[in-house]
């Protein structure tokens, strides 16, 4: 083989290893966006474990809501926020 068919292939397989390891950006986007968000989530499932909330199961729609909306709050938990749902009424069944 000549030096010059060695240097083709080389450059070929160069770009073969390239290419498989390069990520289009929006995969890049959707890898940080889930990892952001578990992170998020995460944060609140701590504050509301810090806050006793899984201690006792909750019993009505309010510790329900109060549990959901601190995992939504995430560190926002950390920075003064303490959501509680104190009422909340589920829709009745059309019969």
């Amino acid at each position: 083989m000549t030096m010059r068919g060695r240097r083709n292939r080389r450059d070929r397989e160069i770009r073969e290893v390239r290419e498989i390891h390069a990520r289009p950006s929006h995969q890049v986007a959707k890898f940080l966006l889930s990892t952001l968000l578990l992170v998020w989530v995460g944060s609140g499932m701590v504050a509301a474990m810090q806050r006793n909330y899984f201690t006792n199961p909750p019993v009505n729609c309010g510790d329900w809501g109060t549990i959901a909306v601190t995992l939504v709050a995430g560190p926002l938990n950390y920075l003064g926020a303490n959501p509680k749902v104190t009422e909340c009424q589920l829709p009745e069944p059309s019969q």
